[in-house]
């Protein structure tokens, strides 16, 4: 069974640039031009929906320099992420719907449908962000911060600290949201997108069969990209505090806000480097955490989930043969 799983997670001699995205009940993939999203409805239909992608880089190509690229692509991800899950949502039984807060009830009254819901999707992303930033970042300043000894001075220590807190904080709430009975699902259709665009990736046929025998494991998961942040965020302050030596918790935080960008946006580089030569065997320990968080975030689907992820994929392979090459 190891060899086997060993096999599965061997290096594609081709890599898509397609991604995907695990839905309520379905699935979102992303190719070079479109994207597409397929979900189950509760009779066992597909029902899909497939877009054109407008990058922003088109119109504006500062927007695909290095280092300006990383932060761009990743809130304009969030930003199609949440409208796709918003959609998904549409489909569930309405009985398990939520019931629009006060604050959606009033945009919806006060603008034309297609301003709501951008404006939906942007507070969505903004209070995603703001979370995010919160728990991970800015919390574990301002609890470290309140240990007397560490107030002044020892600011090696007081960094490694921060850093430690704010990776147990992170893999706590992976393993809290883990165990969630609708996020199980969710994990497992998220599994099923990585073996589809494995076995795409192998060169073989998209069935069901095939892609069952795929890893769920994938060294280019987006998932894994926020622990790559973590992380990569630890060594950026570290060396940050050989250069400013900041005791106050408001002014650290303040600090930490500011490098965020380029913590994100040498993450997202980091990242397409690792996935362009996942065969090296640098790039396999650097990737190997994320390859371990997946065995919190991605779970085995059944053949139903498979089937979704493998119409999604299908749905975006370009025309022309190699042109979503990693």
């Amino acid at each position: 069974m190891a060899s086997k799983q060993s096999q599965n997670e061997q290096s594609c001699s081709f890599r898509t640039s397609i991604g995907g995205q695990a839905l309520i009940e379905g699935i979102l993939m992303r190719g070079v031009d479109k994207q597409a999203i397929v979900i189950r409805s509760q009779t066992g239909e597909l029902i899909t929906k497939v877009e054109p992608l407008h990058l922003l880089k088109e119109k504006h190509p500062i927007f695909g320099w290095p280092l300006i690229r990383g932060v761009v692509n990743f809130l304009d991800s969030m930003a199609h992420g949440m409208k796709a899950v918003t959609y998904s949502a549409q489909f569930l039984p309405e009985e398990e719907q939520e019931e629009p807060s006060k604050l959606d009830k009033w945009i919806e009254a006060h603008f034309s449908s297609e301003k709501a819901e951008k404006l939906v999707i942007g507070l969505a992303v903004v209070l995603g962000v703001g979370l995010a930033v919160g728990l991970f970042i800015l919390l574990p300043t301002l609890l470290v911060g309140l240990i007397p000894p560490l107030r002044h001075g020892h600011d090696g220590l007081r960094t490694l600290l921060e850093g430690i807190l704010k990776l147990a904080i992170f893999l706590g709430y992976m393993a809290a949201v883990s165990r969630m009975k609708e996020m199980k699902r969710m994990w497992a259709y998220h599994g099923a997108e990585h073996k589809t665009i494995y076995c795409y990736e192998h060169g073989h046929d998209l069935t069901v069969d095939n892609v069952r025998r795929e890893s769920r494991f994938h060294p280019r998961c987006g998932t894994s990209f926020l622990l790559v942040v973590i992380i990569l965020s630890i060594l950026v302050f570290i060396v940050a505090n050989a250069f400013l030596h900041v005791d106050n918790v408001a002014l650290r935080m303040l600090v930490k806000l500011a490098l965020l960008p380029v913590v994100v946006s040498l993450s997202y580089e980091l990242n397409r480097w690792i996935g362009r030569h996942d065969d090296l065997a640098i790039a396999k320990v650097l990737s190997w955490p994320g390859r371990q968080l997946q065995h919190l975030t991605t779970r085995e689907p059944d053949d139903g989930m498979m089937e979704v992820a493998i119409a999604s994929l299908k749905l975006v392979i370009p025309d022309e043969k190699g042109a979503d090459r990693w």
